[in-house]
């Protein structure tokens, strides 16, 4: 035991020493600052604000109307012409507009109820949808506020239509449950476990393949067991990925919150982390963050010996280590295919088995667990799952530590699939 605690403090402190682990740690946080604050920023400068003249034969578009459209943002888009017709549609254009509309004389609500109300608009050039919308939102205003004009629809009565059934889940066990936040949650916690285990997992076997190609492997091993140095190499790397998530995750939140607080621009990644963290605040966070962690270990444990025992069969060919990693990549994604249905319906026999087989547990349970313990995940199968996944991390370390025993002292052959299989059980 003295022995791997020793391999994974090497491992823990000579990797979060390395420039690499620094700079990356240090970059993720200033990037999503630049996404923050350099996309809002170009896209503000960049924003095709469209400044478009309407001729209206109709009478229906008022000023009034038009004035309080405009209000929508801070763009004055539309504009009433009211004089010199003829001569601002052959020089629009000169005179800063960059376009027009016409709106007919016998344009009205009563043209049919099912007949679309389209309006041209006549320009130089060819605009993006994008720069059209805003107009078209404005547009619909003015349209909206004249058919209740016409209807004779005052505040109140408009107040009242607009009034709708919104259908919210109520248990007895969970009064205040909601689907929409157990979904984000799942997404993210899914998406984030995901990426976790292929990008140290895959860390953990270059760093096999690093020293076995150096040759340090044949050093260490005189020293210790082969078996001992994976397992350390495994803690370490996970305790220096959980470390790096932890910090990425905290300074996100940070910079949110930090930016919120001092009215900072709002851009759609800024919102979205504002949207996972007032969802998470409608759940049960020690039990998601509970969870999180432990299938975060396990699952990283489980598939890392996996990866160990490539990394250690394989020489310097980037090639071999693909094609022989390639099954176990599969198996992460497949559960992140599976993410959809199972957050359609939780409690479906895919999503149950899904989240007990250790293969797809770590992703899949917790997709699960947002949506409630015990009334949709009850504690047998949150029990079972976690003894499984430790069983399997059990098994596929023991598995992985007779492979490694004998590919770490190899060279020079290309092994199979079915080769290390024959490691692994020989005696």
């Amino acid at each position: 035991m003295h022995k791997i605690i020793l391999i994974i403090k090497r491992e823990f402190l000579t990797r979060i020493r390395k420039r690499t682990f620094i700079i990356s740690t240090i970059l993720f946080p200033l990037l999503y600052l630049g996404l923050i604050f350099g996309t809002t920023y170009i896209a503000e400068k960049t924003k095709d604000n469209l400044k478009i003249g309407i001729i209206d034969s109709s009478g229906l578009f008022k000023a009034d109307m038009i004035a309080v459209a405009n209000n929508m943002d801070t763009a004055k888009t539309l504009t009433l012409v009211t004089e010199n017709k003829e001569n601002f549609m052959a020089h629009f254009d000169t005179l800063g507009y960059d376009g027009y509309v016409v709106i007919p004389q016998n344009f009205s609500w009563k043209n049919g109820i099912d007949s679309a109300n389209i309006i041209r608009l006549n320009t130089r050039k060819t605009f993006g949808i994008g720069a059209m919308e805003p107009a078209q939102k404005k547009l619909n205003k003015i349209w909206e506020q004249i058919k209740k004009d016409s209807l004779g629809i005052d505040t109140v009565k408009q107040a009242i239509i607009n009034r709708t059934v919104s259908l919210r889940q109520s248990n007895e066990k969970n009064r205040n449950s909601n689907a929409e936040s157990a979904s984000v949650i799942g997404y993210v916690s899914g998406f984030l476990m995901y990426l976790i285990l292929i990008l140290y997992g895959s860390q953990v076997m270059m760093g096999v393949t690093e020293e076995k190609t150096n040759r340090i492997a044949e050093v260490v091993v005189s020293s210790v067991k082969p078996f001992q140095l994976m397992i350390g190499k495994i803690i370490g790397i996970g305790l220096v990925a959980l470390t790096q998530f932890l910090i990425w995750i905290s300074c996100i939140f940070i910079i949110y919150n930090v930016s919120k607080a001092q009215g900072g621009a709002v851009n759609n990644a800024s919102s979205v982390v504002g949207s996972v963290q007032n969802v998470f605040t409608s759940v049960n966070i020690l039990l998601v963050v509970s969870c999180f962690v432990f299938y975060l270990l396990a699952g990283f444990f489980f598939y890392s010996s996996l990866y160990a025992a490539i990394g250690s069969a394989i020489n310097e060919d980037m090639r071999e280590a693909q094609s022989l990693s390639f099954p176990i990549t599969l198996l992460v994604m497949f559960s992140i295919f599976l993410m959809g249905a199972v957050i359609k319906d939780p409690n479906s026999p895919l999503a149950v088995w899904a989240s007990i087989i250790p293969f797809s547990s770590p992703i899949i349970m917790m997709v699960r667990i947002p949506f409630g313990v015990p009334n949709t995940v009850p504690y047998w199968q949150l029990g079972l799952s976690m003894l499984l996944l430790i069983g399997g991390f059990m098994f596929t370390t023991w598995f992985a530590g007779r492979i490694y025993r004998t590919g770490i002292l190899m060279y020079g052959k290309k092994p199979s699939w079915k080769e290390m299989i024959r490691w692994a059980f020989s005696k």
